[in-house]
């Protein structure tokens, strides 16, 4: 295999069982690596569902959570291209009642906000990248978070749909002023809705036409089907005692169901191989045949360090929330970039473009070496175990 040490590569599945499996801290695992456009590695371990003792296949179905963010990105920019929106619009361009919103101001209580005014409006290039001053209820360290929490705002189940969600955002104070901080929040579900409003058609609908169906991911969507449903993994989380606890039992997941809130943030279901075609579409820009999905100048921009200043997140984030460290690693409009491979402490390249999702999947483009990787895997939350980092290790440690 040209490039590539295939007794290296061989050591992810034996790590993946050794430290992981066979000690019962994931239940199952499923790696695919491609190299200039070719499958160099793929890897199943452990179970879909420990309940009924169903094995991991290559069509596995699973919760990818917040890899939905990119694919959300995307389609915005699609729109940006036709010019139809631009990065510096002000988001109350097309959410006149977010026109004045104000910024939270420390020490009053989570109803009846005290609130300063924004020294900037809130533009589209803040939701891309995260500036927005919005949070999610997760998060466990604000005033503004835990008003999300106590109006069940941006939780994994989510409640309402998309117009009651933007409403409820109205009346809600920012947690700083668009473009001084950096903070994870629902700003891609904001996205997903202003792609719905923007394109004229809903949302998921604009997605399937324009991301799902030409890069050919058949299985990827907001719901699983009655005729994938034998596919569905089931989520976990560490139980108190040690061991795991099923978090969402894939027979009776609300993922059986088409939702009413249409998560541009978290909301799909994927599986490696339909991921792996989106991650090979990122990184050249086109779908398979040849044809152009994004701009080649659009791709870098997206694939940029957007955040403020050129720094890295830890200068600039309020919460950092999962097992990763991300000294040396920007945010680009969708995804972290890594800016300084030196400062993350594992191999890489500067440049290569990543995210996960809350139930630990992974998976990154690294466009100098033409490769791209994506991991999937059900355990909840992804803080658990440092199995991301491990995997870049093993897998840049088998290149050539």
């Amino acid at each position: 295999m040209s490039g590539v040490d295939a007794r290296r590569l061989a050591r992810i599945e034996a790590f993946l069982r050794e430290r992981y499996i066979d000690p019962g801290k994931l239940v199952g695992a499923d790696i695919a690596v491609q190299r200039h456009g070719r499958q160099i590695y793929r890897a199943t371990a452990g179970l879909a569902d420990r309940e009924r003792g169903t094995p991991i296949a290559d069509d596995t179905i699973y919760r990818v959570y917040s890899m939905t963010k990119p694919l959300t990105s995307l389609a915005f920019m699609m729109l940006v291209e036709e010019g139809k929106v631009a990065l510096d619009d002000p988001v109350h361009r097309f959410i006149p009642s977010w026109r004045k919103l104000g910024v939270f101001a420390a020490g009053t209580r989570t109803t009846g906000f005290a609130t300063t005014p924004a020294q900037m409006p809130m533009r589209m290039v803040d939701l891309l990248r995260h500036t927005s001053g919005l949070t999610y209820g997760f998060q466990n360290r604000s005033n503004v978070d835990a008003a999300y929490r106590q109006l069940k705002i941006g939780e994994i189940e989510k409640a309402g749909d998309l117009d009651s969600f933007i409403a409820a955002l109205a009346d809600l104070p920012l947690e700083f002023s668009p473009g001084t901080a950096w903070n994870y929040s629902v700003s891609t579900d904001v996205v997903g809705y202003l792609v719905g409003l923007i394109a004229g058609e809903p949302f998921e609908d604009f997605l399937k036409r324009r991301i799902l169906e030409p890069v050919g991911m058949v299985d990827t969507g907001f719901a699983v089907r009655p005729s994938q449903a034998h596919r569905f993994a089931a989520c976990y989380t560490p139980a108190a005692g040690g061991g795991l606890d099923l978090q969402d039992d894939p027979q009776t997941s609300s993922f059986l169901a088409p939702p009413t809130f249409v998560s541009g943030g978290g909301g799909l279901v994927s599986t490696t191989a339909d991921y792996v075609r989106f991650a090979e579409a990122m990184l050249t820009g086109t779908v398979p045949g040849g044809e152009r999905l994004i701009g080649r100048k659009t791709l870098a921009l997206m694939t940029a360090n957007h955040l403020p200043g050129g720094v890295d997140l830890p200068a600039l984030s309020r919460s950092l929330f999962s097992e990763a460290a991300y000294e040396g690693v920007g945010f680009g409009l969708g995804f972290a970039v890594t800016t300084d491979p030196a400062k993350t402490l594992i191999p890489g390249s500067k440049g290569e473009y990543f995210w996960g999702g809350a139930a630990s999947t992974f998976f990154w483009i690294d466009p100098v070496e033409q490769l791209t990787c994506v991991f999937m895997t059900q355990l909840l939350p992804s803080s658990t175990y440092p199995v991301r980092r491990e995997l870049r290790t093993l897998v840049y440690s088998a290149l050539d």
